[in-house]
C-alpha cells in the first residue's frame, strides 16, 4: 500500500504509489500547496472565491512597481490566511521578454525547513 500526503501535481501515473504519484514528505506537500496558492487567481477555486494570489494577472497589465507591491501585499495576506505557518523571507520579481520571474524564499520555523519557489509566467 502506497503512503504519502496527497496526489503530486501534475498527475503522473506511478505503479509504486498506485494510480498517481504522491507527495512523500511534509515539506514537499507544503511547497506544492504554496505554489498552488501563488498560481491560483482569485475566483478560480470553487467555494473559496478569495483564495489565490493571482500573479498571472499581471502579465496583461503594465509592469510597474505599484502593481508588484500590490501583488506582494496579496501574497503576504493570502499566505497569512491560508498557510500561516509559512514565513516569507524574500520576494524577487523581474519581467523580461514577456516572462514574469518570481522567486519566493520562505521558512517553516516549526519544522526548521527553508526553501524557495521559482515561478516563470509567460504571456500567451
Amino acid at each position: 500500500m502506497a503512503s504519502g500526503f496527497s496526489v503530486k501535481l501534475p498527475l503522473i501515473y506511478d505503479n509504486e504509489d498506485g494510480p498517481y504519484r504522491l507527495t512523500k514528505t511534509l515539506a514537499e506537500n507544503i511547497k506544492q500547496n504554496f505554489k498552488h496558492l501563488i498560481l491560483t487567481n482569485p475566483g478560480e477555486r470553487l467555494m473559496v472565491p478569495d483564495f489565490g494570489v493571482g500573479f498571472s494577472r499581471i502579465l496583461f497589465e503594465n509592469y510597474t512597481s505599484e502593481t508588484i507591491e500590490e501583488l506582494q501585499g496579496r501574497l503576504y495576506e493570502q499566505t497569512a490566511k491560508y498557510l500561516p505557518f509559512i514565513n516569507i523571507r524574500d520576494v524577487k520579481t523581474s519581467f523580461e521578454d514577456h516572462v514574469l520571474h518570481v522567486q519566493i524564499s520562505y521558512i517553516i520555523e516549526s519544522l526548521k525547513i527553508s526553501d524557495a519557489i521559482t515561478v516563470d509566467l509567460t504571456q500567451k
